[in-house]
């Protein structure tokens, strides 16, 4: 694929906003959570704290899988900015409990054990943004594509996956961009991806997430926020273009109504606008079982 991107190419990722970094209701958002999750679960997840070796050090995670006898294709969920916490394992203990073992890492595990941030985080501080830009400093291309690596090779390891089929990964929100570094890290082995409220997928930067496509070999579905694609609406052409140019399957949508992290249900209500959105959460999760249904084989 060419390198040039097409006219309708904006070359602009939006920056992170004050929105991504509001501060999570801790308490409540883990209440809800169980709750919720409970009455989703079809059959009993074993979930353990795990460590994996990677080229920077030791990741800790969290890894769920069916309880009992068996061997199930693999996922990866790749976090949003608040990592490795209660509401990802619960994503995980979900499509566990549709037959599925599941790995979240915690993202920022090069200078810090999950979640990373906290509650007591202060995101109106400049110190604090500044803490947070060096935990991020490391998730370039190179970076993450050694750490999807790291966590195959982990998984494949399991006698709990079934190494037969392909495996799988879906992030949210700085996790988007990865499910795409990592597809790009481990092609023959990820056989499906997913990015929920994905940020930066397309930008100016020889090393911009869509640039990778030509690389990718997994079938795509990309969940986009309504004021996302109003901040770049440009992105979702480029995506298309990308993935059309070398005959890769994608679908794309934009998700009228929703807001950015509208997925994850402990983000806090912002602005007086509540962000997690359940009947379209709903809607994105369909639309991943469905893809992994069809593509973990």
């Amino acid at each position: 694929m060419n390198d040039e991107a097409p006219p309708t190419d904006p070359l602009r990722a939006p920056a992170i906003s004050r929105r991504e970094f509001a501060a999570l209701s801790i308490a409540a958002g883990v209440a809800a959570v169980t709750r919720s999750e409970a009455a989703h679960r079809a059959i009993p997840v074993t979930e353990t704290d795990v460590e994996i070796k990677t080229p920077a050090g030791t990741c800790d995670a969290a890894l769920v899988h069916p309880s009992g006898n068996g061997s199930w294709p693999a996922a990866i969920v790749f976090p949003d900015i608040f990592g490795l916490r209660p509401a990802t394992r619960d994503v995980a203990k979900r499509l566990a409990a549709s037959g599925y073992t599941v790995l979240v890492p915690n993202p920022f595990y090069r200078a810090t054990k999950a979640p990373g941030i906290g509650p007591d985080f202060n995101f109106d501080s400049p110190t604090d943004r500044a803490r947070l830009s060096a935990l991020r400093a490391p998730l370039t291309t190179e970076g993450v594509g050694q750490d999807a690596t790291a966590y195959v090779s982990f998984l494949d390891s399991q006698s709990f996956v079934n190494t037969k089929a392909k495996l799988g990964v879906f992030g949210y929100c700085m996790g988007g961009p990865m499910t795409m570094q990592a597809a790009a890290a481990v092609p023959d082995r990820i056989g499906a991806a997913a990015s929920f409220h994905g940020g930066g997928l397309v930008t100016d930067r020889p090393d911009s997430p869509h640039r990778l496509v030509p690389k990718i070999k997994a079938r795509y579905y990309f969940a986009i926020a309504a004021n996302d694609d109003t901040k770049q609406p440009s992105a979702k052409t480029v995506l298309e273009y990308a993935f059309h140019a070398v005959d890769r399957p994608a679908k794309i949508e934009v998700y009228e109504g929703a807001l950015h992290g509208w997925c994850m249900k402990d983000m806090p209500v912002m602005d007086g606008k509540t962000i997690y959105n359940e009947a379209l959460a709903e809607r994105a999760w369909k639309e991943l079982t469905a893809l992994f249904k069809g593509a973990l084989v």
